[in-house]
Order: structure tokens, then sequence, then C-alpha cells
């Protein structure tokens, strides 16, 4: 059975492992060994913001982490600490959408529907706090989930990492 729970600072160590297996395990056959390794310095981490704003959240199975994700109400699209060097400001969710944000599953708990249930939370989550709409930058692994789930692709766009290594995203809305 699969627990999801708020995630803590506590929890930051074992998720950044998390993330990098989630990514060195899940995404080969959609970028190079290079695009993976950059992404994973660059852009890919803990968003220390969503767990501050008690809105990232761990799926455990049996006491094991096996996946994380999380959705925000302020502006950043994706990236974890690493990627951004301001607190974000805050979305209206009269007028903006909420941002889906960070998920990562374990490959070896993946398609098992884990993703699909912390989605499930944090969009719930999220209409609690009055958001209608949400947002988020797909991993090319990732677009064939968010589609099942009602999101539709707006944008494909290239993000150039420092070290000149481009990262394929996907922008995708749902209403």
């Amino acid at each position: 059975m699969i627990t999801i729970r708020l995630a803590t600072f506590n929890d930051v160590e074992e998720l950044q492992r998390l993330i990098g297996l989630s990514v060195r395990g899940l995404s080969t056959d959609y970028y190079s060994p290079n695009q993976i390794e950059s992404a994973i310095k660059y852009i890919f981490g803990v968003d220390s913001q969503l767990i501050s704003d008690g809105t990232y959240y761990v799926a455990e199975k049996e006491g094991i982490k096996v996946g994380c994700g999380g959705w925000s109400k302020r502006n950043t699209l994706f990236g974890g600490d690493q990627h951004k060097d301001v607190e974000d400001p805050l979305l209206d969710p009269l007028k903006d959408a909420a941002r889906m944000r960070a998920f990562f599953v374990h490959p070896g708990y993946a398609r098992q529907g884990i993703s699909r249930q912390i989605i499930k939370v944090c969009e719930n989550a999220a209409k609690a706090q009055g958001f209608t709409s949400f947002k988020l930058g797909a991993t090319l692994p990732g677009v064939p989930l968010y589609e099942a789930m009602g999101y539709k692709a707006v944008e494909r766009v290239d993000t150039v990492m420092p070290d000149g290594a481009l990262l394929g995203i996907v922008k995708m809305g749902k209403e």
C-alpha cells in the first residue's frame, strides 16, 4: 500500500537520491546521458520552498520513499533550489494557474500509479486553496502520464543549462 504525506526537511537528502535514481532510470529513452547528468546538476532537485509552503509530498511503500511531487502557489514552473536565486512571488488563485512541480518516481516502482496518486493529492490541495487550473513543465518521459490525466501540451521549450546542454520540456496545462 502506498501512503502519501507532506515532505519535511528531514526527507531532503533521501529525496535528492530518489530524484537522481528516477531521472537516470526513466529518462534514458528521451535524453542523452549528458543531458540527464546536466539536468540533475542544474535543474532537477528538491525545491525547499515547496516544503516550506507545505505543498510537497512523499509517497512511501513499506517505509521506502518511492515517489515525490508537489504543487505551488508560486510562479516558478520547474527546477529545484539550484535553479533559482530568489523566493518566488505568490500567484493569485482567481487568475493564475497552480504549478504542478517536481514529480519523480523510483524506477523500481514506475508504472504503478504512484505519480498519478500524488498528482491527485496535489490537484485537490490546490483546489482547496482556490485554484481552478494547473500548469506544469513536463519532462519528455512525463508527457504521456500528464496527457492521460487531462493535461494538454501548450509549448515545447528547450531549456539551456549552464554547461550548454539542452533539456526538452513541454509546458502543459489543465483547466
